[in-house]
C-alpha cells in the first residue's frame, strides 16, 4: 500500500516507521529538511521536502496513485487542506487528519467533514485520546498501563511486581495448575529495560514490568495475584486545566459513581473557563507545584492526582510533590520519550505519552477492516492487535499449537461467538473468531501475514 505521511514530527516519524516496517511504499512530506534526512536515512521511506498542503508537493509524493494520506503537521489548518487537495485533486480514497483545536472537533459542526465540504475520513484529536488514556489509568490505579479490547470485555494491564506479590520465581506454566478457572495470560514481560513476549517456564521477579491480557470480570482477581490492591476512586486531584485536564474532569464528572475533584490551573483565564464549564468540580486557581495549594486541594487525601500541564517537568515535578504530601497515586503527561526512563526513580506511578496514544489512534483506523483495534506498547516496543479471523486466512481451522506465530507473539484472548475464551494450544481457531495476540514490533509484519491483512486492507 501507497501511504504519504505528512509532517515528520514525533508523531510522523513513529507512523513511519509501523508502516515502513510493514513493507508498505511510504513517502514522507515536511518542510525541515533535516527531519526529512533523519527518516530516509532512518528509515526504509522516501522524502519530499516542501509544504504538505501544496499540489505540486503532494504530486511529487505520488498523490496520484497513494492509497491513503495521513496529515499529521503541528498545523490543524494544513491538515485539513491537505486532505482536501488530495480529495479534490488526485482522488485519494482514505485521508486521516490530526486535529487539536477543540472547536474543529464538535460534534455540532461534524458536516463539515462530509465528502462534499471537507472530506476527511479520520479525524484524531491528541487531546481526546491523552484524556481517555488518563480516564483508564485512573480507573485501575494499581496498572501503569491499561487498554481495553473486545468492545471492553477484554483489558490489558501493565503491572510492575513489587517484593510482596505472592508468584514472585513461579513458572508462568504453574499458574494455570494454581488457579484453574483463571482466564489471564502473561503477554510481555519486561525486565532491565527489555522485553519479551515469555515461555510457560519463565519465572517472574521483583521489579517486573509484566503485561496481562484478561476479561474485565477476571481484573479483580488478577490484581490480587499479583499482589495489587483494588480501591475505587473517591478524590482526585486534576494539575492543569487545558483541553486535557478539562477533557479528564468532564469523564469523571459524567461518571455515575460520585468522585470529590479538584483542579488547580495557573492561568485565571484557563481557570475560569474550566470553572464554567465544570459543574461539580472545584477549581483552584495558582501553581500546582506550591505546598499550600495542594494542601488547599487536600492532597494527602487524594487517590489520584493527574499532572497535565503543557510542560513536562512541570508534570513530574508536581507528580513527586503530590506523592510527598501523601497522595495514593501520581500519574503525568510527558511529551519528551527521553525523560521516561526516570518516572519510577522519582516514585511517578504511571505516565502518559501523547505520542504513543496518538500513534495508536492512527495505526487502528490504518489498518482497516480485519485489524479491529491496536495498541502500542511502550516506545513501540510491542503492540496488541485484536483482528478478526476470516476464512481466507491461514490460521483458519488450524489448533493454535499448530499456527506458526513468531516467537515474540503470544495469543491473550479469543472471542468465540461473542464469549471470551481463554486460548489453549487445542483451541481450534475459525473463521469469525476474533483474537487478542500480544506482537513485538519486529513481529507484527508476521502476525499481519498470518490474517492476510497487509496486502488486502480495502
Amino acid at each position: 500500500m501507497k501511504i504519504i505521511i505528512c509532517g515528520a514530527g514525533q508523531v510522523g516519524w513513529q507512523i513511519a516507521r509501523h508502516l515502513a516496517g510493514e513493507l508498505n511504499d511510504v513517502v514522507v512530506v515536511d518542510t525541515d529538511d533535516d527531519r526529512v534526512r533523519q527518516a530516509t536515512d532512518a528509515l526504509d521511506v522516501q522524502g519530499i521536502v516542501g509544504h504538505a498542503s501544496y499540489p505540486d508537493v503532494l504530486d511529487r509524493a505520488g498523490a496520484r496513485d497513494a492509497d491513503m494520506v495521513i496529515a499529521a503537521t503541528h498545523s490543524d489548518e494544513v491538515n485539513m487542506v491537505t486532505c482536501q487537495v488530495a480529495h479534490s485533486v488526485f482522488a485519494v480514497p482514505r485521508k486521516i487528519a490530526r486535529l487539536r483545536a477543540q472547536s474543529y472537533l464538535d460534534t455540532m459542526y461534524s458536516d463539515l467533514y462530509r465528502r462534499d465540504h471537507m472530506p476527511i475520513d479520520v479525524l484524531i484529536s491528541p487531546e481526546k485520546e491523552v484524556a481517555d488514556a488518563a480516564m483508564r489509568r485512573i480507573s485501575v490505579p494499581a496498572a501503569f498501563d491499561h487498554q481495553f479490547f473486545l468492545d471492553g470485555e477484554v483489558e490489558l494491564l501493565g503491572l510492575a511486581l513489587d517484593p510482596d506479590c505472592p508468584v514472585l520465581h513461579t513458572p508462568l506454566r504453574q499458574l494455570t495448575d494454581l488457579f484453574s478457572t483463571l482466564r489471564a495470560i502473561v503477554v510481555g514481560v519486561r525486565r532491565g529495560g527489555q522485553l519479551w513476549a515469555p515461555e510457560p517456564g519463565d519465572q517472574l521477579f521483583e521489579e517486573d514490568e509484566i503485561y496481562v491480557i484478561t476479561p474485565r470480570g477476571d481484573r479483580k482477581r488478577v490484581l490480587e495475584i499479583f499482589g495489587k490492591t483494588t480501591r475505587r476512586l473517591e478524590r482526585a486531584v486534576v494539575i492543569g486545566g487545558g483541553n486535557v485536564g478539562l477533557g479528564v474532569a468532564e469523564r469523571i464528572e459524567a461518571k455515575r459513581n460520585r468522585v470529590r475533584l479538584k483542579m488547580i490551573e495557573k492561568s485565571r483565564a484557563v481557570a475560569e473557563r474550566a470553572a464554567d464549564r465544570l459543574e461539580r468540580t472545584i477549581v483552584l486557581h495558582g501553581d500546582g507545584l506550591s505546598y499550600d495549594l495542594l494542601s488547599e486541594a487536600n492532597i494527602h487525601r487524594a487517590d489520584a492526582v493527574l499532572c497535565v500541564t503543557d510542560d513536562d517537568k512541570t508534570n513530574m515535578l508536581a507528580a513527586v510533590r503530590a506523592k510527598q504530601a501523601g497522595c495514593a497515586q501520581a500519574i503525568c503527561l510527558v511529551n519528551d520519550p527521553t525523560l521516561e526512563s526516570m518516572m519510577k526513580p522519582l516514585g511517578i506511578d504511571a505516565f502518559i505519552n501523547p505520542r504513543a496514544t496518538t500513534v495508536s489512534s492512527i495505526l487502528r483506523h490504518v489498518r482497516h477492516g480485519r485489524i479491529r483495534n491496536v495498541y502500542s506498547i511502550g516506545d513501540a516496543d510491542a503492540e496488541v492487535i485484536e483482528a478478526q479471523v476470516l476464512s481466507t486466512s491461514s490460521i483458519a481451522g488450524r489448533l493454535i499449537r499448530d499456527i506458526d506465530f513468531p516467537e515474540g507473539a503470544l495469543v491473550g484472548a479469543v472471542e468465540k461467538q461473542g464469549r471470551v475464551v481463554k486460548p489453549q494450544g487445542s483451541m481450534r481457531i475459525e473463521e469469525g473468531d476474533v483474537i487478542v495476540i500480544f506482537a513485538l514490533a519486529a513481529d507484527v509484519p508476521e502476525v499481519e501475514r498470518l490474517f492476510q491483512v497487509s496486502i488486502d486492507f480495502f
